[in-house]
């Protein structure tokens, strides 16, 4: 998906892969003809995907939910969604990374791309918060930034085949995070960057809603649009995202 990656990743914020991570994304000669109904990631230590359609991923991001996310039900992927929407305030941006690929893997698509712009942003704030080249956030930078990559073309990939849809979960994952703010970030014993927390946090939730605004202007022109969805198509991820049940 190189054409179509590219631009993605130029109009959506999705950051650098800094772990040590894999991914294994379709390839061209299969895409063809195979839906892709399962994120093949792994993420160094949080996160390795089931190696069959029938196994389970490795995870490692929450002990109250590892065991559920891991399962292959439907049911308790939802437990868990509702759980972390119930007691949102200290639930790391792994878990919920974790969260949206289990989601997209059971067959919650439209929820999976909520879950990962919530994922992605709530990061951006913590990253304008917080001093994350400290020796106690490294690692949970290094993979955020390894999932955004590696989980992004995959959940973009589904989210892009409606762009009002897509303009919507963005939109409401920004509500989400400016209603349930992070808590680590008001906490003392964690490092931050220079200056008021409460207003770096108000000046990151407006960045996040000028990029949203950004590349809604960007796909509003019919030239960009065109070109975007010409990238995407001689990529074949209309036949790999875009399919229904």
């Amino acid at each position: 998906m190189n054409g179509a990656r590219s631009r993605l990743l130029l109009i959506t914020l999705l950051l650098a892969a800094g772990a040590a991570a894999a991914a294994q994304p379709p390839s061209r000669d299969t895409a063809i003809t195979k839906p892709v109904k399962q994120i093949g990631i792994y993420v160094t230590p949080y996160y390795e995907s089931a190696k069959t359609v029938d196994g389970h991923p490795t995870v490692a991001v929450a002990t109250a939910f590892d065991t559920q996310l891991s399962s292959n039900k439907r049911e308790d992927i939802l437990a868990v969604r509702d759980a972390i929407q119930a007691q949102s305030k200290l639930i790391t941006p792994m878990t919920l990374m974790a969260l949206a690929i289990r989601l997209y893997d059971v067959g919650l698509r439209d929820d999976a791309v909520f879950w990962f712009y919530v994922a992605k942003d709530r990061y951006l704030t913590m990253a304008a918060v917080l001093d994350m080249k400290t020796a106690s956030l490294a690692q949970a930078a290094d993979a955020i930034d390894a999932f955004s990559s590696l989980a992004g073309p995959f959940i973009n990939g589904y989210a892009f085949c409606n762009l009002a849809k897509q303009r919507d979960e963005k939109l409401r994952a920004i509500t989400w995070i400016e209603q349930h703010p992070y808590e680590a970030l008001s906490m003392e014993k964690i490092p931050a960057l220079p200056g008021d927390r409460t207003q770096n946090l108000r000046k990151s939730i407006e960045t996040l809603k000028e990029s949203a605004q950004k590349e809604r202007q960007y796909l509003d022109d019919p030239k960009n649009l065109e070109e975007f969805n010409k990238d995407r198509k001689d990529d074949h991820v209309i036949e790999q995202f875009c399919w229904t049940d």
